[in-house]
């Protein structure tokens, strides 16, 4: 009996660790040195910044609101100086972050000492990836992204966007559908948090526009993940209005 008790609480732990959704929980990656650079610099970023009234928090579509390219389909600056440098906006985006790791900056005063009138969320891309998280793991990783958000920024009000539209595979296509689908249903009476799909503005007959991704254009072309300066024109256009009625 005593061998039996011994041998079921050792399992205990990896039976605990099973249960584990590996999107809800903190995981940083500052085994990155570009990563871990980055995140200081944000956090300066904030600290000189105080005033800022719009937050972007994401992954790399997010940081990809900074780039200045040489091909005009690649120059997004432009875009982000016309929509949200007025608002002195900041942009805390990640390449590659999943929520788990937007979950470890926030937990470590991403936003700390701010208080904007809106917080724009743009995560979740990056689980169907490399990790392959589906749907069921990544809608709570992403609701508590929004919870530790509004956390932080109590007064501010949330735009959550739905997971864009992409080009990589079938099963990532029906993951961004039912994680949308979820996420529109759970914030539809959300007074804190406004939900948005863009997917309308990047598809055409349902189906994703590839001439509005960078991806496809490079060399090699790789499978249509980041919109153009145009996808991200459409993009902030397309949620412009929601934007005005919390940012004055």
């Amino acid at each position: 009996m005593k061998r039996l008790l011994l041998a079921t609480l050792c399992l205990l732990p990896l039976v605990a660790q099973a249960k584990t959704n590996l999107a809800t929980i903190p995981i940083d990656r500052n085994d990155l040195p570009w990563w871990k650079a980055r995140f200081a610099e944000t956090l300066t970023e904030a600290k000189a910044h105080p005033q800022a009234q719009i937050i972007w928090l994401g992954d790399s579509i997010t940081q990809y609101w900074q780039r200045k390219g040489t091909h005009g389909y690649d120059n997004v600056l432009p875009v982000w100086q016309k929509y949200y440098a007025p608002y002195n906006a900041l942009d805390f985006g990640f390449i590659g972050d999943t929520t788990s790791s937007l979950i470890w900056r926030l937990d470590h005063g991403q936003v700390a000492r701010l208080d904007p009138r809106l917080v724009i969320i743009l995560i979740g891309a990056n689980n169907l990836g490399k990790p392959h998280w589906d749907a069921a793991m990544t809608v709570p990783g992403i609701e508590t992204v929004v919870s530790k958000t509004h956390a932080d920024l109590p007064d501010a009000h949330i735009l959550l966007l739905g997971v864009l539209p992409s080009i990589r595979s079938l099963w990532v296509d029906e993951q961004t559908r039912t994680i949308n689908k979820a996420l529109a249903t759970h914030y539809a009476s959300d007074t804190t948090v406004t939900f948005l799909d863009v997917s309308p503005v990047l598809t055409v007959n349902g189906k994703t526009d590839a001439s509005l991704y960078v991806d496809p254009k490079m060399t090699p072309p790789e499978p249509a993940l980041h919109p153009d300066a145009e996808g991200m024109a459409r993009i902030a256009a397309f949620i412009e209005p929601t934007v005005k009625r919390y940012v004055h």
